[in-house]
C-alpha cells in the first residue's frame, strides 16, 4: 500500500541550488513526515467505531473506546429502579408517620351482650396513632380482657376511622351461683350474670347440690352448643348423671334423652325433627330419647 507519508524540506537549498545552512549547521538537509489526519482507507473523518487517540498533557497517547449499548442501557435501568425506589420508600413512611392519618374515630359492630363504648374504651389507647400503624394483633391483645369477645377483625378506613367487627361468643346456658345466674357459652367461659333467670331463654345446669365436675359440665355445654336456637329457647334446665348420660328438660315438662355428646349434630335435627310433629292429645309425648339418634323413640 502506498505511504501517506511526503516527505518535506527544511533549511535546504532554494530553487536555484543556492542558499544558506543554518549557523552551526552539519551541513546536511533534514526530512521530516506527517500523516494526515484524513483514513483515506475508510473515506470518513473519524470512524465513531474505532478507538479515538487522546492527549494525556503530553505524556503520551491514551485509547478510549465507546461504552457498549447494552451497558448503557442497563446503567440508565438500574438508576431508574433505584430511584423510583427512593420515591417509593418516602411515600411509604409519609402514609406511615403522618399525622393526617391519625386514628380519631372508632366504629363497632357485631355487638350484643357488649355495649359499643365498651369497646372503644378498651381501645382507647389507638387515639392518635397512625392508621397504617395499626395491626389486628393489637386490636385483639386490648380487647382480650373482655371476655364476651370470641373473635375480632379491624379495618382501616381513612383518613382517621378504624372498623372493628366484633364477634361474641354465644351463651347456650345459665349456671346458678348463689342468688345470681351466670351466662356460660359452650367453653364455660363466664359472660355475665343476671339475678332472674327468667329474663333469658336458657336452660339452667343444675349442679345438685354440690359443684358439677369440669368433665360433666363440657359434656353439658358441648350439647347445648349444637341445639338450634329454637330449641335451645324452649328448654327448662340440663343436668347430667355422667358424661354419657346427659338429659334436658322442656319448658312445658318434657324430658330429653340424649346420651353422650357423640353425634351432636346428627341428634340435633332429628330431635328439631321430632319436636314439629303436632301433639296428639291421646297419645302425649312424654319422653324424646335420641340417644341412638338412627332409632329414635318417643313415649
Amino acid at each position: 500500500m502506498p505511504s501517506t507519508r511526503r516527505p518535506t524540506y527544511r533549511g535546504g537549498s532554494n530553487a536555484s541550488g543556492t542558499g544558506s545552512r543554518p549557523p552551526g549547521g552539519t551541513g546536511t538537509d533534514v526530512i521530516s513526515a506527517s500523516k494526515n489526519a484524513v483514513d483515506t482507507g475508510s473515506g470518513n473523518a473519524q470512524n465513531p467505531r474505532k478507538p479515538q487517540v487522546t492527549s494525556d498533557n503530553g505524556s503520551g497517547n491514551v485509547l478510549s473506546f465507546p461504552e457498549p449499548k447494552g451497558k448503557r442501557r442497563r446503567r440508565i435501568v438500574l438508576s431508574t429502579i433505584g430511584i423510583l425506589a427512593v420515591l417509593m420508600a418516602g411515600i411509604v413512611a409519609a402514609a406511615v408517620y403522618s399525622p393526617v392519618l391519625a386514628l380519631r374515630t372508632v366504629t363497632v359492630e357485631g355487638t350484643k351482650l357488649l355495649k359499643p363504648n365498651q369497646v372503644q374504651a378498651a381501645l382507647a389507647p389507638l387515639q392518635g396513632k397512625p392508621l397504617p400503624q395499626i395491626s389486628e394483633e393489637e386490636v385483639t391483645a386490648l380487647l382480650k380482657p373482655l371476655v364476651q369477645v370470641k373473635d375480632v377483625t379491624a379495618k382501616a378506613l381513612p383518613p382517621g376511622t378504624l372498623q372493628v367487627h366484633v364477634t361474641e361468643r354465644i351463651p347456650v346456658a345459665l349456671v346458678k351461683q348463689g342468688k345470681k345466674f351466670q351466662l356460660v357459652d359452650v367453653d364455660g367461659v363466664q359472660l355475665s350474670t343476671t339475678a332472674d333467670a327468667a329474663s333469658v331463654s336458657l336452660p339452667v345446669i343444675d349442679g345438685g347440690s354440690g359443684t358439677l365436675p369440669k368433665d360433666l359440665f363440657h359434656a353439658i355445654t358441648a350439647v347445648l352448643g349444637a341445639l338450634p336456637g329454637d330449641v335451645l329457647a324452649r328448654l327448662s334446665n340440663a343436668s347430667a348423671a355422667s358424661a354419657d348420660a346427659v338429659e334436658l328438660k322442656l319448658v312445658d315438662g318434657q324430658t330429653i334423652l340424649w346420651g353422650n355428646a357423640g353425634e351432636k349434630a346428627l341428634k340435633a335435627r332429628v330431635l328439631s325433627a321430632l319436636l314439629k310433629v303436632p301433639a296428639d292429645p291421646k297419645n302425649p309425648v312424654n319422653v324424646y330419647d335420641v340417644s341412638v339418634p338412627r332409632h329414635p323413640v318417643t313415649r
